[in-house]
């Protein structure tokens, strides 16, 4: 691993890679989804090259950039990265909604931790904010005194 430098994220003690992987364009937005095994190689490569921030969301895809992130921190790389994803942005094959339901985040969390693959995702964060909805509800307290469960 090269010498990528590290910072601090936040003031909760999250380190990560001064330089990130925005995962987005390998699943979406940019032309036709690329070939999994290419991206797979691009993200072992940007990991082994010191880069351990990878940043994904539910609606790249939608949801097939999380299947690929996962598949790509099989067999040892999870333990190298800090891993992000977003929520906030409902989509259904007629239209997308952002939502800042405290049950529907619970809801995207244990979908993208399945996806993923993942028993903890370390940057779990609001994508678009919801109007209708304050913050405070969106990531209130309550949110953080239940537990996220997945069974693999």
């Amino acid at each position: 691993m090269t010498g990528v430098r590290r910072i601090k994220l936040g003031s909760q003690g999250l380190e990560v890679s001064a330089l990130g992987l925005g995962c987005m364009g390998m699943s979406a937005f940019y032309g036709d989804p690329k070939p999994e095994p290419d991206m797979i190689k691009l993200i072992h490569h940007a990991i082994n090259a010191g880069v351990t921030f990878l940043d994904t969301s539910d609606i790249y895809g939608p949801q097939t950039n999380e299947i690929l992130i996962g598949k790509a921190l099989k067999g040892g790389m999870r333990e190298k990265v800090e891993l992000a994803t977003k929520f906030g942005i409902k989509y259904d094959s007629a239209a997308m909604e952002v939502c800042g339901d405290p049950a529907y985040v619970k809801y995207a969390c244990e979908a993208s931790l399945k996806r993923l693959g993942v028993d903890c995702i370390d940057l779990y964060y609001q994508h678009r904010i919801d109007k209708r909805v304050p913050i405070e509800i969106t990531v209130g307290f309550h949110l953080f005194t239940q537990s996220f469960s997945f069974s693999r």
